[in-house]
């Protein structure tokens, strides 16, 4: 059974319709559906969750959360990546972590996708900065370099042996070099 799509179409609209795979988000009044991660982009958003959240799940920092749909202002975005503060983690009675995100992630990791459009991406991760995010990432696989964004600031670009920023509660020092090293299989 199909569902009809309402026009004009809202936010909460949106969110009552089945959600697809790969997932849509809902930016500007419309449905965009994300492209089918490929392997490096699979392994690298796995290997990067795993490391963030080897450093921070332990001492409730913070989580990385992979593919979690956000739904805020007026947009329902998926970031690769979503890390989230330990205390920005909404909980049901049973401890676990709602459905349901209704804020932006602390940190949005993005990786670019060959057939992605990369502004429409940067738009995502300003989006994010805009409600309160206080850092993201755009890596781009392609050409091994990492731009991040912060609020208020322009954007940096790194490259190779040069350290990456993430937020000061997390206790992670990495290089662009090593991010990129997670692609290898040995």
């Amino acid at each position: 059974m199909t569902q009809a799509i309402p026009k004009p179409l809202t936010l909460n609209n949106f969110l009552t319709l089945p959600e697809t795979t790969p997932a849509s988000e809902f930016i500007d009044g419309k449905i965009t559906q994300k492209p089918i991660p490929k392997g490096k982009h699979s392994r690298l958003q796995l290997k990067l969750c795993n490391t963030i959240n080897a450093v921070t799940e332990g001492s409730q920092i913070a989580y990385a959360f992979p593919e979690l749909r956000c739904s805020f202002g007026t947009r329902s975005i998926v970031p690769d990546i979503a890390v989230f503060r330990w205390q920005n983690i909404a909980l049901d009675d049973d401890g676990e972590p709602l459905d349901n995100v209704t804020r932006p992630p602390d940190w949005t990791i993005e990786i670019l996708s060959p057939d992605q459009a990369q502004n429409r991406v940067v738009n995502n991760i300003v989006y994010c900065l805009q409600y309160g995010c206080r850092l993201g990432w755009l890596i781009d696989p392609a050409d091994r370099s990492v731009a991040i964004y912060q609020p208020d600031q322009l954007p940096t670009f790194h490259e190779g042996p040069s350290p990456l920023i993430v937020p000061e509660t997390i206790a992670l020092a990495i290089t662009a070099e090593q991010l990129f090293n997670l692609l290898k299989m040995n």
